[in-house]
């Protein structure tokens, strides 16, 4: 809570014999941009929380990977041609049922993560570093579903890049030709892109709904939340695109080990192609990343109210039985 100011009239302190009264004292409160304590706390539960926070992460994830497949099968096809290879526009969808499958527990588990640590965090560090608690918390929860998300990735860019016509398929050989680490290519690589993705783009958006609680006293609406989510998916995946160059590359190479890992990928890139190829696939990654948050942001928050406001019901029903 930030520092209270309490402005006292004098004359409201005044005292008669026969009647002491004192007038209301206003009450000023100084909030900081990264206070977060707008209204009354309401009391943890984890395994509500933990619910919740999966439900609305599996939903949101799954809005988002359906709608916005194609961009993002262009945006891998760029970043895996080399030098000035043509771009293949057809089966934009191919791989997209494999990917929701993999898609919707790696969301799931992200948000079912995020939301319990960052609410546990920011009860431990003070108000006005709040930023830390939502960094922090975004980077547990990219780690915690990355064992989800990097062999759907893995499968889903082989696919995209015309390797593989079925995700079992794409499985199956993979596992056979390159063992199971195949699964796991680029693990490296993308840890060092989504970990800091996840955790400065949920920072971002954090701080910017405070900014915004603060400026509007109120909470942001459903679509004030998804504008809110388009910057921070634009901005973090613009910021993010070479290590993202990096790890589409590494998941697509298979068994041909052309990089011998992440500094020999940036390396051979840039001895190559030119320091310009590692914002290949900037232009549809920040088109895709801008729309998809206001697209995630904007189901997250809009489920998760739905959630919150079924408590009630769920209470009132178990009292009336």
């Amino acid at each position: 809570m930030g520092p209270l100011t309490l402005a006292v009239d004098a004359k409201s302190c005044s005292t008669d014999a026969g009647d002491k009264r004192v007038q209301n004292l206003p009450l000023e409160i100084r909030k900081s941009f990264a206070s977060v304590s707008m209204g009354e706390e309401k009391p943890f539960d984890f395994f509500r929380t933990v619910f919740e926070g999966v439900v609305a992460g599996g939903a949101a994830g799954v809005v988002v990977e359906t709608a916005l497949y194609p961009i993002d099968t262009i945006k891998t096809r760029l970043q895996a041609a080399h030098g000035g290879g043509k771009i293949v526009l057809k089966g934009l969808y191919s791989g997209l049922a494999g990917n929701i499958a993999g898609v919707l527990p790696a969301s799931a588990i992200f948000v079912g993560v995020y939301e319990p640590t960052k609410q546990k965090l920011l009860k431990m560090v003070p108000e006005n570093i709040s930023a830390v608690a939502h960094l922090t918390a975004g980077a547990v929860g990219g780690l915690a579903a990355s064992l989800v998300r990097v062999p759907t990735e893995v499968v889903k860019q082989r696919m995209q890049t015309g390797q593989f016509t079925s995700a079992p398929n794409a499985v199956r050989l993979i596992a056979a030709n390159e063992g199971f680490k195949g699964l796991y290519a680029g693990y490296g690589s993308f840890l060092l892109r989504d970990l800091p993705f996840d955790a400065i783009q949920f920072c971002l958006y954090e701080q910017l709904r405070i900014g915004y609680k603060v400026a509007a006293k109120r909470d942001p609406s459903d679509p004030e939340n998804a504008i809110i989510g388009t910057f921070a998916g634009a901005l973090t995946g613009a910021i993010t695109t070479p290590l993202d160059v990096i790890k589409t590359r590494l998941m697509v190479q298979g068994a041909a080990n052309q990089y011998k890992g992440f500094f020999d990928c940036v390396q051979t890139i840039v001895r190559d192609e030119g320091p310009s190829a590692l914002l290949k696939g900037i232009g549809p990654r920040v088109l895709w990343l801008g729309v998809g948050g206001t697209i995630f942001f904007g189901v997250l928050e809009s489920t998760k109210r739905m959630l919150e406001q079924r408590r009630p019901k769920l209470h009132q029903n178990s009292k009336d039985e």
